[in-house]
């Protein structure tokens, strides 16, 4: 599932669709660009004398980032009031300087081991990465949420430009049911991911009341339950071993749970298969289906939280709780059936485990 951000969600979404064609040039060409730059010393294009710099610029493409090829994050934002593009341009390229990756591209030197991509510096023009689509207006008329959703989708099937640093940002200002406007920030994985990407936008935000004011965010909460409580000496009673098991114990579940988990997902790699749903091709079914896609609904925090408060449970609970039913809900309706024995769907959850500062 993609990322969509809506105001005052962060969420991500990963569309697909062919209905709308935006106004946006021919799609280029995704080869890397085969570039010569010396080893030694800074690239033509560096704009700083710091040699770190032009070190910098030598770093070679890591393994992971090779592998998000034709991946990209696409953000929706929606705003409260359209943009005002001449500020909002300026605001981006003094933050570049922050994010080096933002001003490099992928590029071969055409040696014998050019087919390994580095980080290159190189200029950037501010203009040519915003851009601004005209879309059909009968649709908009029609249905301003569906029109803006699917230029989303079109959006993600697109190639970009490899002669400019993978990133970009398009600006809808079409009122829909939850913006006044709606602002679509596309870059490649490479170049980030979700956790990273998020923090790097909440980091380039400023309060309208005070330009000079970070956002506020909350603090940490305390993590609760038996797993997490300091465990006191006691002396060797009946009463000590039974506070030993219960603070054991969640350690034990979890270790088992791990265990079952690995297991599952081992023995489906390996010779597993979840049955035929329409999550899931066919056995020998090749072809695409270019109008299947993902879409995203809005939630409430405030209704995540009740629930959360009320189950006694953790906000990624009650996430994975609603996407099961949704899905469970889809499924049946449109099998028409009602026989769960034997139905299942597994899926792979990648989850942040680095600290954050904030």
């Amino acid at each position: 599932l993609r990322s969509t951000c809506s105001d005052p969600l962060l969420k991500r979404v990963a569309m697909d669709a062919s209905s709308v064609s935006p106004s946006i040039a021919s799609a280029p060409t995704s080869r890397l660009l085969p570039i010569r730059t010396p080893r030694s010393a800074p690239a033509e294009w560096t704009t700083t004398d710091d040699f770190s710099a032009a070190t910098e610029e030598e770093e070679p493409v890591t393994p992971t980032a090779r592998l998000m090829e034709g991946i990209y994050i696409v953000v929706t934002i929606g705003l409260g009031s359209p943009v005002n593009l001449p500020v909002f341009s300026a605001g981006v390229a003094a933050e570049l300087a922050r994010f080096p990756r933002f001003r490099s591209i992928q590029v071969t030197d055409g040696s014998k081991d050019g087919n390994n991509p580095r980080w290159a510096r190189t200029a950037v023009n501010v203009e040519d990465h915003m851009i601004v689509p005209t879309l059909d207006p009968a649709a908009v008329e029609a249905d301003p949420d569906r029109a803006v959703e699917d230029y989303v989708a079109s959006v993600y099937t697109l190639p970009m430009d490899r002669s400019r640093p993978l990133w970009e940002f398009h600006f809808l200002d079409y009122p829909t049911s939850e913006a006044a406007s709606t602002v679509v920030f596309r870059v490649h994985h490479s170049l980030s991911d979700g956790m990273s990407l998020i923090t790097m936008l909440l980091a380039s935000a400023r309060s309208a009341a005070d330009p000079t004011r970070l956002p506020a965010m909350p603090d940490q909460p305390a993590r609760t339950g038996a797993i997490y409580a300091p465990r006191h000496r006691e002396s060797a009673s009946a009463g000590a071993l039974a506070a030993f098991i219960a603070w054991i114990w969640p350690y034990l579940v979890l270790a088992w749970n791990t265990m079952v988990d690995v297991s599952f997902f081992a023995a489906t790699t390996v010779f597993l298969r979840d049955p035929c749903t329409p999550f899931r091709r066919a056995e020998g079914d090749v072809t695409f289906n270019p109008r299947r896609r993902f879409v995203h609904r809005s939630l409430s925090l405030d209704d995540v939280k009740f629930v959360k408060n009320a189950m006694s449970c953790t906000v990624n609970d009650v996430l994975v709780g609603a996407t099961s039913a949704a899905l469970s809900r889809y499924y049946f309706r449109k099998s028409g059936g009602s026989n769960t024995y034997r139905t299942w769907l597994r899926s792979v959850l990648l989850v942040n485990t680095r600290p954050t500062a904030s």
